[in-house]
């Protein structure tokens, strides 16, 4: 009967690793598209993240320059809203685990 207990409470448990992937930071990246202006890009970046001119005028060149930019990170589910809030401005966003 002890070792069914012991058994439970080891499967419960998640192990280091698993910790440690959930704990990773993620990234909401913004990538380039034929259809936005530089201008609406930069606009966007400033109303949805309170980023200065300047920050958002950098990123949006990056996007446009690099083809993409990171524009946010932190836990999952913020940059799933993110991503949705950006989605819902007419920008091409995806999110992925920094490394």
């Amino acid at each position: 009967m002890t070792a069914a207990v012991d058994m439970e409470q080891t499967q419960a448990t998640p192990s280091s690793s698993e910790v440690v992937a959930e704990d990773r930071p993620w990234q909401t990246v913004v990538w380039n598209d034929p259809v936005n202006l530089m201008s609406y890009v930069t606009y966007v970046f400033q109303k949805l993240f309170g980023y200065s001119r300047d920050r958002a005028t950098k990123l949006m060149l990056d996007v446009h320059h690099e083809g993409k930019a990171i524009v946010s990170s932190g836990t999952k589910d913020k940059m799933e809203a993110d991503v949705a809030r950006l989605h819902a401005a007419g920008l091409w966003a995806t999110m992925e685990h920094t490394s």
